[in-house]
């Protein structure tokens, strides 16, 4: 196979000028060789086959000049030197072979200043020195329209290729850690690994081309290069003790080349899934505040304590509950000055005695529901509360309902403590120094201290 022609000095001043375009987006050929000269990440087959000997070709746009798929930077650079054109954003190409060759074809049917964006290059210098480079890119519409074809044909060639190895069920492989073999499904090997040794490369249902992905990486271990920081080591059992202890049984994010093997990757033209993933992360931090504006919006409603009314206020149930029951929650507070808890208790003692269908007011029992608080009403029992002790009890702290949005509602204010005060509630206990000297002498800490210590 033909490799490309070589130029000194004579083409330095051709590369130079072929990227002094904003297209191009560079001031050197040098300079910008990594953004139009980048090698694919994406598959170079449908099949997920690795370019080995005998693998296909990529033909030159302009000559008979071919090069190996897995090598079009070479490609790319012939066609720069020999043919003055420059493809821009290579990288966002799906298929670079099919790409190629759909212009290759267009270009024996038209010329190509009919596509291209004509830059001339030096021309400041005298006009034997000046020269024209071509600039194919997404700008033309035809350009865009066939890369947009090409990504939508790759993802359905990768989706596809995808569910077959998910349906496969004649897998066979070999743990690269124990030398376990597994049949069946590719998910049984990349479990055990995930489980057995803490490696865990993704979701089965997320990879695709599995095959080829693992033989990369037992090539790698077989090399005795740790997969995460990808340094080599002398001998197999020192790659083993450096990867357990500095816990690199992972793969290296970073690396490109294992982009191909996750089908998020495949979703949008040009971008990776780090790149997807922050767009989702700064689309979520944008709309952040309207989130909760929505959040806001829509209230859980507390249920009446009698009934099956419902509010979307304190204020709003208690008018429900004095006007259609009898029972005043407010009044209940401040006249028997209850605190936050307080009120939690009593909440919650009569939502049982309700479910239970039993009344706290006569401590009879009723059938359902509706009986009972019919009788309630009719006896004004809603308002006869037991003693405190019966209803301010610990086993009321625990909710009967475990939705019971009333509990929220209540009110949690300074002025609960202050009304406790008031009433007598909070017991102060003076610290008892009567006994001090005493104490001072019994105390265990006697024998940890010194001697001369305890004297002073």
């Amino acid at each position: 196979m033909a490799a490309p022609k070589t130029q000194g000095t004579a083409t330095q001043g051709e590369e130079d000028g072929a990227d002094n375009r904003g297209g191009a987006g560079g001031v050197s050929y040098e300079d910008s060789k990594d953004c139009i000269l980048e090698p694919l990440s994406l598959p170079e087959s449908p099949g997920g086959t690795t370019s080995l000997e005998g693998s296909p070709s990529v033909p030159c746009i302009f000559c008979e000049e071919h090069f190996p798929v897995d090598e079009q930077d070479k490609l790319l650079k012939h066609m720069i030197i020999e043919h003055k054109i420059v493809i821009a954003d290579v990288k966002l190409v799906a298929d670079f072979q099919r790409y190629i060759l759909y212009w290759r074809k267009r270009f024996t049917e038209q010329p190509v200043t009919d596509f291209c964006s004509v830059i001339r290059i030096n021309s400041t210098a005298p006009f034997e020195e000046q020269d024209n480079y071509f600039l194919l890119c997404d700008v033309l519409p035809e350009d865009r329209v066939l890369r947009e074809e090409l990504q939508k044909q790759r993802l359905k060639e990768i989706l596809e290729q995808q569910q077959q190895e998910r349906n496969d069920n004649n897998f066979h492989g070999i743990c690269m850690f124990c030398n376990e073999e597994f049949l069946g499904n590719r998910s049984v090997l990349l479990n055990h690994m995930a489980r057995e040794h803490a490696f865990n490369i993704g979701l089965p249902d997320n990879i695709v081309n599995c095959n080829e992905f693992l033989c990369i990486l037992q090539k790698k271990l077989d090399n005795l290069q740790c997969l995460y920081c990808e340094k080599t080591f002398r001998d197999k059992n020192t790659l083993k003790d450096h990867m357990r202890k500095k816990q690199h049984r992972r793969i290296n994010p970073k690396n490109r080349e294992y982009d191909r093997f996750y089908v998020i990757n495949y979703l949008e033209l040009g971008k990776s899934w780090e790149e997807v993933q922050l767009e989702d992360d700064r689309e979520l931090l944008d709309h952040q505040e309207d989130d909760w504006s929505d959040w806001e919006e829509h209230p859980v409603s507390a249920v009446c304590l009698f009934c099956e009314k419902q509010a979307e206020t304190i204020e709003k149930l208690c008018v429900h509950m004095e006007d259609a029951h009898e029972f005043d929650l407010l009044k209940i507070k401040s006249e028997l000055g209850l605190d936050f808890y307080q009120q939690v208790k009593l909440v919650n003692f009569i939502r049982r005695q309700i479910h239970q269908c039993k009344c706290y007011g006569c401590h009879e029992k009723f059938k359902s529901k509706a009986d009972l608080r019919t009788h309630m009403e009719e006896t004004k029992h809603t308002s006869l509360l037991p003693e405190r002790e019966i209803w301010d009890q610990p086993q009321y702290y625990f909710p009967t309902y475990e939705n019971d949005t009333l509990l929220c509602t209540l009110s949690d204010s300074e002025s609960d403590l202050t009304a406790q005060e008031q009433n007598g509630n909070i017991a102060i206990i003076s610290e008892d120094t009567s006994k001090l000297h005493a104490l001072k002498q019994n105390s265990i800490l006697n024998q940890l201290l010194p001697h001369e210590c305890l004297k002073n």
